[in-house]
């Protein structure tokens, strides 16, 4: 771009505006909010070359979420995880920074070759041709702590000219409405995804939201638990209580949480996952056996966290599971202003139950009759009838666990024990673990 001076038009910047409020009443997610913004600002005439804008967001392992648009290569997003200690020195030295230490909203620079660089952004951005840039803060209704930060780059001649800034200005209005509205529908699923789980969060999105509200559904159940917690709870101080169990649930629940399972609640030191399936055998068996595979992985999981721990001098984790299958009801109970979404019946007693028991048999896993129906060919050992109280009499059996691990669809084993929880795995926002890891500066600021 040669020049910044040509006059801008009020009639290309209404119509960006209006597309940001019609976007935003559709419903439209961040990513799609944002690169239409920008590519529809550069087809209006506005010579940008790169514009960022980062969210600061109430997410359970991010701190903010950033896109990067350059003109003509398109847009780049980055989730900014959330990390213990003081900021980098990278962001104590950025505009950013300085706008929040001084309460400024607006902050604008010409990049001038012949002065020092101000900020050490800047000397990357006159690498890219960058000549001026604006960056600026705008919380979302007075809450600093959630809110949209921004620059806005360009490569012309003259820089940025005042009618050029004059529109940035209100557009900025436009967008922080639009994105406060995408944020919000992302929060809520987040929220929703993390804490409930994917299908019962979509249900309650969806507005099953009354108490008594569900459905009854036929599932394979997976009851888990971690043995010893009430000592290790007394005995142990509280951050190595919260990591030994938050290693168990990555050892051991995070396999049925996928491939058809689902998670619906953690229980003190425990979980419970269904498998839904119809009510057909074929569809039961596939249920059942995909339970079981996650408890084979499970298992060998845990045998390989162990394994760990014994080298850092640690003890064993211990744990027990049930398998069973059943019709349960799915959907809310509780009171009419406090509410839980799960999974209840007497099928979900019984594999309780079942559970319990693995504290009798010498067997971590433990499976009702029923469920080791549908499995296929297995190795089962059977152990006796067991009259569960208040329920009926079970054939317990316990799976032969000993064999060589399933492969994967892909044919590689799953990594035995990733440090990254399973719902970190599941909503990790960020395309390129290589850049979350090094922090591409360009993203920064």
């Amino acid at each position: 771009m040669s020049t910044a001076q040509a006059e801008i038009s009020t009639i290309l910047m209404d119509k960006v505006a209006d597309w940001l409020n019609q976007s935003a009443l559709a419903g439209n997610d961040l990513e799609t909010l944002i690169k239409g913004f920008c590519e529809r600002l550069a087809a209006a005439g506005l010579p940008l070359k790169r514009v960022h804008l980062s969210f600061s967001m109430l997410h359970p392992l991010y701190d903010a979420l950033g896109f990067t648009w350059f003109r003509g290569q398109g847009m780049e997003v980055e989730g900014f995880r959330k990390k213990a200690g003081v900021p980098s020195d990278r962001f104590l030295t950025s505009p950013y920074y300085h706008l929040l230490s001084n309460q400024l909203d607006h902050l604008r620079r010409r990049l001038d070759p012949s002065v020092p660089s101000e900020f050490p952004v800047f000397d990357e951005l006159r690498l890219m041709g960058v000549t001026d840039y604006m960056a600026f803060v705008l919380p979302f209704s007075g809450n600093t702590s959630q809110g949209m930060m921004g620059s806005w780059s360009t490569d012309s001649a003259a820089g940025f000219s005042d009618s050029m800034i004059s529109a940035l200005l209100r557009l900025q209005s436009h967008l922080a409405i639009a994105t406060k509205m995408a944020v919000l529908t992302k929060l809520a699923d987040n929220m929703m995804t993390t804490y409930l789980g994917g299908d019962a969060g979509r249900r309650v999105l969806d507005g099953q939201i009354k108490r008594g509200e569900g459905d009854t559904i036929r599932a394979a159940l997976v009851m888990g638990d971690m043995r010893g917690s009430s000592k290790l709870a007394e005995t142990a101080g509280r951050e190595t209580y919260i990591d030994t169990l938050n290693q168990f649930f990555d050892a051991v629940a995070a396999p049925f949480n996928r491939k058809g399972g689902q998670i619906m609640s953690f229980i003190g030191d425990g979980f419970i996952a269904v498998y839904p399936c119809e009510r057909h055998r074929s569809q039961s068996e596939v249920a059942c056996q995909a339970a079981l595979a996650a408890a084979h992985k499970a298992t060998a999981r845990m045998t390989e966290l162990n394994v760990q721990r014994k080298e850092k001098g640690l003890s064993d984790i211990k744990f027990g599971i049930g398998l069973h299958v059943g019709n349960v009801m799915f959907g809310n109970v509780g009171l009419t202003d406090r509410l839980t979404f799960s999974v209840f019946g007497s099928a979900v007693n019984e594999v309780q139950r079942l559970q319990t028991l693995t504290k009798k048999y010498p067997h971590s896993v433990l499976a009702s009759k029923d469920f080791a129906s549908y499995c296929g060919a297995n190795n089962w050992l059977t152990l006796g009838n067991e009259e569960l109280a208040g329920i009926k009499k079970l054939t317990v059996l316990s799976p032969d666990l000993s064999g060589a691990l399933a492969l994967d669809e892909d044919g590689a084993l799953e990594p035995i024990y990733d440090r990254r929880s399973d719902a970190e795995q599941v909503m990790l926002l960020h395309r390129d673990t290589a850049r979350l890891s090094t922090g591409d500066p360009r993203k920064l600021q």
